[in-house]
């Protein structure tokens, strides 16, 4: 099917036939490297892969950017909806963190500190192999985070050494006053400078040496990640409350989004593996016996026996030898396989040995040749 424009399905690195979920890991891939909080200045960029995500994530909205283009987009009145950015990353990576600590405190009623009090999440990509998700796998993860300084317990000084700034009296905000005509005057609010909006400040010398007065110090952690059989590419492991530190401030989560790199033999569909086999004419004809090695290193054997044919893209498959099924391990998917059959090259057998193997195969039809018809060569086509 011919697309208007492609403009969105450029901006995923996508083509235009690209299944749902093809378009969630390009989605996926890009918005964790052009996140403003790894990339401050691609926030233009940021904003184009989620609008473009957005659009051809909902079903309705793709047929009618593939018909009209981001002109039928706009006509259709939703581009005024555009959701902001984060709100669609927050959404996709499952980073609405806060609503699920918002239900878990009705359910057990206890009392929160209000979502603005809440940090923010940290997500973070972990490649791995299909081995991995297959045979399940720990893995470590070095990582830098924010943490408060122990020294002065996130006060920033001395306990008696912080004073209410004078230049905003406290309040982080500077109101200044602007007559922009007579009898006309604007309030103009703006961070305080003296204390960039802290409210507060600490003079040099009481300053807590550890962290300088910010109140926070980077702290390298390592994170156990654990991989349990048949997790799929593009699954999040959620660390809860291991994101960065802040007084007042209750952390966020640290989120784990598996990536799964390319397999050079086996492509995971689901809960099964699917493989191309090739052989060779004799054996498509006359049986055969393949040893494949399983992604635990077994080593299974298939058969073909005498008498069974295998056709050029015929699909056959092995049961239970697919991906273990998450969080159920023993029972595992299919594992799928597609033969191709190798020809052997023309002048494999002298004409005398051709003969004989057409006396084996089954009889081809005769054509009668009259004077009206005409002889053609044959050629290779490029």
């Amino acid at each position: 099917a011919m697309v208007k424009e492609t403009l969105y399905y450029d901006v995923l690195g996508v083509k235009p036939s690209a299944s749902a979920e093809e378009l969630k890991k390009a989605y996926r891939k890009l918005a964790l490297k052009y996140h403003p909080d790894k990339n401050p200045n691609e926030g233009e960029k940021f904003k184009q892969i989620s609008q473009a995500y957005e659009i051809l994530s909902d079903q309705k909205k793709r047929d009618l950017y593939d018909k009209g283009g981001e002109q039928a987009i706009k006509e259709g009145g939703s581009s005024s909806s555009f959701g902001s950015p984060m709100d669609i990353f927050d959404l996709f990576f499952g980073g609405g963190g806060r609503m699920q600590r918002e239900r878990r405190a009705i359910k057990f009623e206890y009392t929160l500190p209000s979502p603005s009090l809440i940090g923010k999440n940290v997500v973070h990509q972990l490649s791995i192999s299909l081995e991995e998700l297959y045979n399940g796998a720990t893995r470590k993860l070095a990582l830098q985070k924010n943490v408060i300084c122990e020294k002065c317990e996130g006060r920033g000084g001395r306990k008696g050494a912080i004073e209410c700034c004078p230049n905003c009296r406290g309040t982080g905000m500077q109101i200044r006053i602007h007559q922009i005509g007579p009898g006309m005057v604007q309030q103009i609010r703006s961070v305080c400078m003296e204390c960039q909006g802290h409210g507060e400040r600490i003079s040099p010398k009481d300053r807590c040496k550890s962290c300088t007065g910010r109140k926070i110090v980077r702290e390298k952690i390592i994170l156990e990640v654990h991989i349990d059989k048949g997790m799929k590419d593009g699954q999040k492991i959620t660390f809860r409350g291991e994101g960065d530190q802040e007084p007042g401030l209750e952390p966020g989560d640290i989120i784990i989004v598996l990536d799964q790199k390319d397999h050079p033999t086996l492509t995971r569909q689901g809960e099964d593996l699917v493989m191309c086999m090739d052989i060779q004419l004799v054996e498509a004809l006359c049986g055969f016996q393949k040893p494949i090695t399983t992604l635990d290193n077994r080593t299974i054997i298939i058969t073909s026996h005498p008498g069974q044919t295998v056709k050029h893209g015929d699909i056959k498959c092995v049961l239970n030898e697919g991906m273990p099924i998450y969080r159920r391990p023993y029972e595992k998917g299919r594992l799928i396989i597609e033969f191709k059959v190798n020809f052997p090259g023309s002048g494999f057998l002298s004409s005398d040995k051709l003969y004989l193997l057409e006396k084996l195969l089954p009889a081809r039809q005769e054509v009668e040749e009259t004077e009206e018809m005409e002889q053609v060569d044959l050629m290779d086509f490029d």
